[in-house]
């Protein structure tokens, strides 16, 4: 189903799969986008939290027995964390769903753009009737096309299709004439091979910089695709004191707050390489590391 961007797709999914009250698992920290679509039709999130190999399995199946509806996840170059889940960790966590009545939500906006390695299997290949998947072309060829698309098993499609002929009748007819016009002209492989290698010298020079230039109390994740880096300021820095301090120098980051459904996210910071230019990469983290240097002498 072609969808008004992806993010149509999680107000569909919400819509179809959601009530009031319903367990709703996410990855901890999970997406803004999600949480700001789920939470509409007011359920109780049940965070799973994630480490570098993906989300915790026991965790998701406690989730699952307790009769989460869903579980809403990023495989691919999280967002916010930019992880990846490893292969073992997609079958586990296929594992822990099965045999239960919650939904694999695989939101793969960030597949395409990778990398360090091979492409990992989609969580669909491993549970086709448990699994429903989005995308986006708005990665891939144009962030104002606006177009998405979710693919889902026979039972839940239906309510799916139901739903969106209820929220616009149908997606922009002109924005996918274009993109079928230009998928059927341009060799769209190249293309994502011409961006991805932009986005992987951004996120290399990002990681150096981050190197050099920041205090060794503060980390950083390494991801393999996407479009983000996560940091994790020591104790005593605040990640919103932080946001507001680099403002003041004209560098605009993203406090981890709001990627927490259950509190915390204070000292997590999301950071991202794709919008700019290496020039203002580079200035744009010395004012960073500027901003930081001076936290970390005020903190108690």
């Amino acid at each position: 189903m072609i969808t008004n961007g992806s993010q149509q797709c999680l107000d569909l999914i919400g819509k179809v799969l959601l009530g009031r009250g319903d367990p709703c698992a996410i990855e901890r920290p999970g997406y803004l986008g999600a949480i700001q679509a789920f939470s509409l039709f007011e359920p109780a999130f049940v965070p799973v939290p994630l480490d570098a190999g993906g989300p915790e399995p026991g965790a998701l199946g406690d989730a699952a027995r307790a009769g989460a509806r869903l579980f809403y996840g990023v495989p691919n170059s999280q967002n916010p964390s930019g992880t990846t889940w490893s292969s073992e960790r997609r079958r586990e966590v296929a594992a822990a769903l099965e045999g239960t009545g919650t939904i694999m939500v695989d939101d793969d906006a960030y597949g395409e753009l990778r990398f360090d390695g091979p492409a990992r299997v989609p969580l669909r290949a491993l549970a086709p009737e448990r699994t429903v998947m989005t995308g986006s072309f708005s990665k891939i060829l144009a962030p104002g096309i606006r177009l998405g698309w979710c693919v889902a098993p026979p039972a839940i499609m239906p309510h799916l299709v139901t739903a969106k002929q209820a929220s616009d009748l149908h997606s922009n007819t002109f924005a996918q004439q274009v993109a079928a016009r230009y998928l059927a002209s341009i060799p769209v492989d190249d293309h994502i091979a011409r961006i991805t290698g932009v986005y992987r010298r951004h996120r290399d020079l990002m990681l150096a910089l981050a190197a050099d230039l920041f205090p060794e109390e503060v980390s950083w994740t390494r991801p393999d695709g996407g479009m983000f880096v996560w940091l994790t300021l020591p104790a005593g820095c605040s990640s919103l004191a932080l946001f507001e301090t680099a403002l003041k120098s004209n560098v605009a980051i993203l406090p981890g707050l709001p990627f927490y459904t259950d509190g915390g996210g204070d000292r997590t910071v999301r950071l991202n390489f794709s919008n700019a230019d290496e020039a203002s990469l580079e200035e744009g983290m010395h004012r960073l590391a500027r901003a930081l240097a001076g936290q970390l002498r005020s903190a108690p």
